[in-house]
């Protein structure tokens, strides 16, 4: 446990009732604290009663009054006020297991915790959950839980996971849909192996467990060069996607008529891969997960369209620019600056798609190209000193590319200004039209 106090907010409840940095949060309402999701749990009540311990052993308790869900004003020493939990498993499409070596230590890190899966999103296999971790998730009700399925076959998922636990941690997702935890499950499609007729039962096995599974994202799998001594897999070709696509299709269609709501949902890169045209924002129902790339390009283009709308006749021409993504998606941006250049004839931007040869050519996603390919292929084919670059370029909050390149790298060896805008069409051409 590490609920020593570092910080206390300035004016919060905690700097209102008299809390010191340094002290240890024992307990609130008579409930050990061990980690986060205690805290945030036990915290929401407006009366508290919290046990404290000095650093010389002294203890004593603190009442204090707030508003029902605020925040104590409470930093610890580490965001978990715990060690966080790795990953047990050795999955055969494991992307971390596919990473060259030489990279920075904190990229082969493998979470699998379920409480960052309710606090940032991550996704767990549920392999390393305890029947206590389990019981707590139900008994705190945390929601939303993201969850990597890949299969409902016992055996099957054992053996992708490379994990005894992958099948019968299966019991879980039942036990947590059976208590309402609400859940976006995930799969990451391999052929030859959770495909076909393995992608149509747990397309069946998990719309079944709809209200509380809320959505099923179906991904490809994304295979590197560097696979030396690893499990064969066959990359998500065109085929192979417009066959999970059909599945897929077919299970929403049931959903539909059964419960009114598709559930199920196929991510951009398979449509990519398909060569079939996107659908359009009723499809995605809410984007329940924008962030796992279902929907993105979708929404993307629904706000550039009703950015562009809320402008009046021609746009003047602004400084030239080049867009750099990966190959998969140039010419879904090739067509954003189409509809741009409708408003703003005088536009000149370019869009280059930057093949990944650090990776491999398979990986063609943006969110993997990495700084020295942009440095080695961005070079005589750059339009004006404005390069714009997917924010998912950047490692978040490092603001720094995979292999260590940095935006100002770029700037200093291309002669141009780096812009990383959000992924939001209206920034886009907020960004895209600046002089």
């Amino acid at each position: 446990m590490s609920a020593i106090i570092t910080r206390i907010d300035p004016h919060s409840p905690a700097d209102k009732a008299g809390l010191q940095v340094g002290e240890t949060l024992l307990s609130i309402g008579g409930h050990a604290i061990h980690d986060v999701m205690d805290y945030k749990f036990y915290a929401y009540d407006p009366r508290l009663t919290l046990e404290l311990q000095g650093p010389g052993g002294a203890r004593r308790t603190v009442k204090l009054r707030k508003q029902e869900g605020q925040d104590l004003g409470l930093e610890f020493e580490t965001y978990l006020m715990d060690a966080q939990k790795g990953c047990a498993n050795r999955c055969v499409f494991c992307f971390i297991d596919q990473l060259p070596r030489g990279m920075r230590r904190s990229l082969y890190f493998k979470d699998d915790d379920a409480r960052l899966s309710f606090l940032l999103g991550n996704y767990i296999t549920m392999t390393n959950l305890s029947d206590e971790d389990a019981d707590r998730i139900i008994r705190m009700r945390i929601s939303p839980l993201n969850v990597s399925v890949h299969t409902t076959d016992p055996d099957l998922r054992t053996k992708m996971l490379g994990n005894p636990n992958g099948g019968p941690s299966l019991r879980h997702l039942y036990a947590f849909a059976a208590a309402g935890v609400r859940i976006h499950a995930q799969i990451v499609a391999c052929p030859g192996w959770n495909d076909g007729a393995a992608l149509e039962k747990t397309l069946r096995d998990l719309s079944a467990l709809y209200p509380s599974v809320e959505s099923v994202a179906v991904v490809p799998v994304g295979l590197t060069r560097y696979r030396e001594g690893l499990t064969p897999l066959t990359p998500v070709g065109e085929r192979e996607a417009r066959d999970m696509i059909a599945a897929i299709d077919w299970q929403r269609a049931q959903n539909l008529r059964q419960y009114g709501t598709a559930i199920a949902a196929a991510a951009d890169e398979l449509y990519l891969k398909a060569h079939l045209p996107l659908p359009g924002p009723d499809y995605y129902e809410g984007y329940p997960q924008l962030d796992n790339g279902v929907g993105l390009m979708s929404l993307f283009e629904e706000e550039l369209r009703g950015a562009l709308s809320c402008e009046d006749g021609d746009l003047p021409a602004p400084s030239p620019c080049t867009i750099a993504c990966g190959l998969a998606a140039a010419p879904f941006m090739e067509r954003m600056v189409g509809l741009i250049r409708e408003k703003c004839p005088g536009l000149r931007a370019r869009v280059i798609g930057i093949r990944n040869d650090f990776f491999g050519e398979t990986v063609d996603v943006s969110g993997l190209v990495t700084g020295g390919d942009l440095l080695r292929q961005l070079p005589g084919k750059l339009e004006g000193t404005r390069l714009l670059l997917p924010v998912v370029m950047l490692r978040d909050k490092e603001n720094v590319f995979l292999d260590d390149v940095t935006p100002e790298d770029l700037e200093r060896a291309l002669g141009v200004t780096v812009h990383a805008p959000e992924i939001d069409g209206g920034v886009f051409l907020d960004t895209v039209l600046e002089r």
